[in-house]
């Protein structure tokens, strides 16, 4: 039976973590840290990136196919820049150390325009991957 809602458990799972992550606290005291630039605008994008991915797989399922690759695409991107931009308001406006940031939100666009165009990569064109849920 939860073969059937797999790719269900595993996005509802991965949207709960990007909100976890999105709107905790973490403390900068002991955190390792990385010197790496523009690190978080990498984590926005992969956050967004799997959630794109994740979200047209999940309707698809949810309607046994019945819905369209295209259509499953722009629902995902649409979903997953909606859910990126209350993210960033709502890290404005209930978190104290966290900031909403535009760059954030564009990272965010990036990332689940790309995991759109990715799953349009893979199950499109001469080398078509099985379609199937």
């Amino acid at each position: 039976m939860l073969k059937n809602y797999r790719y269900t458990l595993v996005f509802l799972a991965w949207m709960t973590f990007v909100t976890y992550a999105s709107l905790s606290s973490f403390d900068q005291d002991n955190a390792p840290t990385f010197n790496l630039p523009h690190l978080d605008k990498a984590v926005h994008f992969t956050f967004y990136f799997v959630a794109a991915f994740l979200a047209a797989f999940l309707l698809r399922e949810r309607t046994l196919g019945k819905v369209g690759l295209r259509k499953a695409l722009l629902f995902s991107v649409v979903f997953a820049v909606g859910f990126g931009i209350i993210i960033e308001v709502l890290q404005y406006t209930l978190t104290v150390d966290r900031q909403g940031d535009v760059l954030d939100a564009m990272a965010n666009t990036i990332g689940a325009l790309l995991g759109a165009f990715a799953i349009k990569l893979l199950f499109s064109g001469r080398t078509r991957l099985k379609w199937e849920i």
